[in-house]
This record gives structure tokens, C-alpha cells and sequence, in this order.
């Protein structure tokens, strides 16, 4: 990325203000009776929250492959 050193800027670069826009997002789904286990990472743009709560929705209702039980699900947010 080229840099423009003739513009006085504000302390923060564009591409800071625009990864400061992005959720971070970890979930992390075990299974209480088995003990299976995994961990996923995303992040999402502030202005597309439709899209976090939708994947939140669809691991609520995840079921172990391996003994047909509830999944646990732990979210870790980085704002």
C-alpha cells in the first residue's frame, strides 16, 4: 500500500479505522457428555451485525456427531 506523506493525518491511518469497524469473534463448542471439541474464528463489519447473529443462531443448535448430545456453545468477542 503506498503512502501519501503530503496529507497531515489525524493519528490513525484508513486501514486502522477500518479494521476498528470489525467484530472479532471466537466461538468455541464442546460437548459436555464426550468431551469433543473446536474452535472457530471470524469477525464481521459492525454495519452487517445480521450476519453474527445468524451464525450465532445456527451454532446454538449444533449437535455432536459422535454421541447425538447439545453442543455447548462460548462466545469470546474482541470489539
Amino acid at each position: 500500500m503506498e503512502i501519501d506523506n503530503t496529507k497531515k493525518s489525524s493519528g490513525k491511518s484508513e486501514g486502522a479505522s477500518e479494521h476498528s469497524d470489525l467484530i472479532h469473534v471466537r466461538a468455541i463448542i464442546s460437548c459436555p457428555n464426550c468431551g469433543y471439541k473446536r474452535k472457530f474464528r471470524n469477525q464481521f463489519p459492525r454495519n452487517q451485525m445480521e450476519l453474527l447473529v445468524t451464525c450465532i443462531k445456527i451454532f446454538d443448535w449444533l449437535t455432536c456427531n459422535k454421541c447425538g448430545d447439545l453442543l455447548k456453545l462460548d462466545l469470546e468477542f474482541n470489539v
